[in-house]
């Protein structure tokens, strides 16, 4: 059995290995060790997570999948949680949460009736803690819409200021040719964020001509 811990931040402003020590400090008192890390900056709303499906490609039957909070692992809809959960269940790999404890049990080795009734009332208490983590991220999202609201009302509401510094820098990285992948390990950057800044490196290269050019890159704060 492999322990493999997922680390994930929303954005790359956000630090993803915030949650290694709490992480570290749990496999210490439980006594295994952590295989490896995934460490990842995209949302948890999204479904296509590259560095996720690396660590479940990695994994063998009964390999655990180690995180700080369900949340880390899904925030996802009803139906992307069911076809991860159902990727995971296939895979025959152990999900443990710091914020489950109910899992906790499954690092374990209990005879074979302990283990799947463990293993019951685990996936019972992921499908709540992913539902009510989707729940927390549509209220959030919700109430920061209300706000912009009201400031745009109140001609308040200026925008996301653009990081021109490390969009520059990746800019560079993919005229260089760097991959990716590459970019994303050294900057931090989420796949959206990378997508974003190619598609406006592929408007100016077919401006050019013209002498048109784009402006800031809307959601790349």
């Amino acid at each position: 059995m492999f322990v493999r811990a997922y680390l994930r931040a929303s954005t790359a402003e956000q630090d993803a290995n915030r949650a290694r020590t709490a992480l570290d400090a749990f496999a210490a008192a439980h006594g295994f060790r952590i295989a490896a890390r995934y460490v990842e900056h995209e949302s948890g709303t999204r479904l296509a997570r590259p560095e996720l499906f690396r660590l479940l490609d990695d994994c063998s039957p009964g390999d655990v999948l180690l995180v700080e909070q369900v949340d880390r692992l899904s925030r996802l809809s009803s139906a992307d949680w069911s076809k991860l959960r159902s990727e995971i269940e296939a895979r025959q790999v152990r999900i443990v949460s710091l914020d489950l404890p109910t899992s906790w049990n499954l690092i374990a080795s209990p005879d074979d009736f302990t283990a799947r009734m463990f293993a019951a009332v685990n996936a019972m208490m992921l499908d709540v803690l992913a539902a009510v983590a989707r729940k927390d991220y549509d209220d959030r999202r919700r109430r920061q819409a209300e706000g912009v609201d009201r400031a745009r009302t109140a001609g308040l509401y200026k925008g996301r200021i653009e990081n021109t510094a490390r969009n520059a820098a990746i800019a560079r990285s993919l005229k260089d040719g760097q991959s990716w992948r590459e970019i994303m390990i050294a900057t931090g950057c989420s796949r959206t964020l990378l997508a974003k800044i190619a598609g406006r490196l592929k408007e100016e290269r077919m401006a050019d001509a013209s002498g048109i050019h784009s402006g800031p890159i809307e959601g790349t704060a």
